[in-house]
C-alpha cells in the first residue's frame, strides 16, 4: 500500500508541476476544470444523488466552467468579474461562518438540492482560485499548496508518533491535537525560511497558521461527508490515495479564501471608481 501510495504521489506531483509551470493559462484552466469535474462527480456520489442527477450535476459544472473560460477576454476570470467575486465571497462566508457550526453540530443534512448547490459553489470557487492564483504567479499558488502539503504531512507523522488527544473523534478518529501542533511547528519553520531567504515579513507565519486551520477544517468537513455517506474514500480513482476530493479537501477552503483576500480590495476599489 505504501509503495503504491508513493508511486501515485510521484506521478501526480510530477504531472502537476509540469502543468503548473509549462501550461498556458487556457490549458491550465481546462486541466484544472477536468479535475474539478471529477470532484463534482465524487461529491454527487457522497451526497447520494442517483446516476441521472450525477450526470446533470457534472454537465452543469461543465457548462459554467466553459462559459467562464471562453467568454472572458483574458481568456480567464479576473477580479472584476462579479460572478467570480460573488462565488469566492460565498465560499469564504461558508468556510468562516457556516462550516465551523456544521462541524460542531455534525448535523446530517438530507436536502439534496441544497447539498448539490453547495458542492458546485465550493468546487467551482476552488477551481477559480486555482486559475486566479496561477495567473498572479505560479509560485504564489505553489507556495500556498506547499503550506497545505507540509501541514498535512507533519500532522500525519506527528500524530502517528505523539498522538494521544483526539481532535474530532466523532468525525475523524485518526486526527489528534498533537498532529495539529506538529503541523503548526512545521509550517512555522517553512514560513521562517521563506521570510529569511525571500525577505518577507515574519507576519507571513501568522498567515500560514490561518492556512493550517483552514486546511484542517476542509479535511474534517470532507471526513464528515464521508462518514455520513458510510464510505472510506471519495472514490478509488487514485491508487493508495482515494479520490480527487481526498487529495484536495484541505485546499478547497484555503485557495478560495486566499484569492478572495487578494481580490477584495481590488474589486472594492473598482466599484468605488465605477
Amino acid at each position: 500500500m505504501l509503495k503504491t501510495r508513493v508511486i501515485t504521489a510521484i506521478v501526480l506531483i510530477t504531472g502537476f508541476l509540469a502543468a503548473l509551470f509549462l501550461a498556458s493559462d487556457l490549458i491550465w484552466a481546462i486541466l484544472t476544470l477536468a479535475a474539478t469535474l471529477i470532484g463534482v462527480w465524487e461529491w454527487s456520489n457522497l451526497i447520494k444523488l442517483n446516476a441521472m442527477q450525477m450526470r446533470c450535476n457534472v454537465v452543469a459544472a461543465s457548462i459554467i466552467g466553459l462559459v467562464l473560460v471562453f467568454t472572458s477576454n483574458t481568456p480567464l476570470v479576473l477580479y472584476h468579474d462579479e460572478f467570480v467575486f460573488s462565488l469566492l465571497g460565498m465560499a469564504t462566508v461558508f468556510w468562516i461562518v457556516l462550516a465551523p457550526i456544521w462541524l460542531i453540530s455534525r448535523k446530517k443534512i438530507n436536502h439534496m438540492l441544497g447539498l448539490t448547490v453547495l458542492g458546485l459553489m465550493l468546487l467551482l470557487a476552488n477551481w477559480i482560485a486555482l486559475i486566479g492564483l496561477h495567473k498572479i504567479s505560479p509560485w504564489l499558488l505553489l507556495g500556498v499548496l506547499t503550506t497545505v502539503w507540509i501541514a498535512d504531512s507533519a500532522a500525519y507523522f506527528a500524530g502517528k508518533k505523539f498522538g494521544r488527544h483526539k481532535l474530532a473523534p466523532e468525525i475523524s478518529p485518526g486526527k489528534t491535537w498533537e498532529g495539529v501542533a506538529g503541523a503548526v511547528v512545521a509550517v512555522s519553520l517553512y514560513g521562517y525560511l521563506l521570510a529569511y531567504y525571500l525577505h518577507y515579513s515574519l507576519w507571513l507565519i501568522a498567515g500560514l497558521w490561518l492556512i493550517v486551520v483552514l486546511s484542517i477544517m476542509g479535511d474534517l468537513f470532507e471526513s464528515l461527508l464521508k462518514r455520513q455517506a458510510g464510505v472510506k474514500d471519495s472514490s478509488q480513482l487514485l491508487p493508495g490515495h482515494g479520490g480527487i476530493l481526498d487529495r484536495i479537501d484541505g485546499l478547497i477552503p484555503t485557495l478560495a479564501i486566499c484569492l478572495f483576500y487578494i481580490y477584495f480590495p481590488l474589486f472594492a476599489n473598482l466599484q468605488l471608481h465605477a
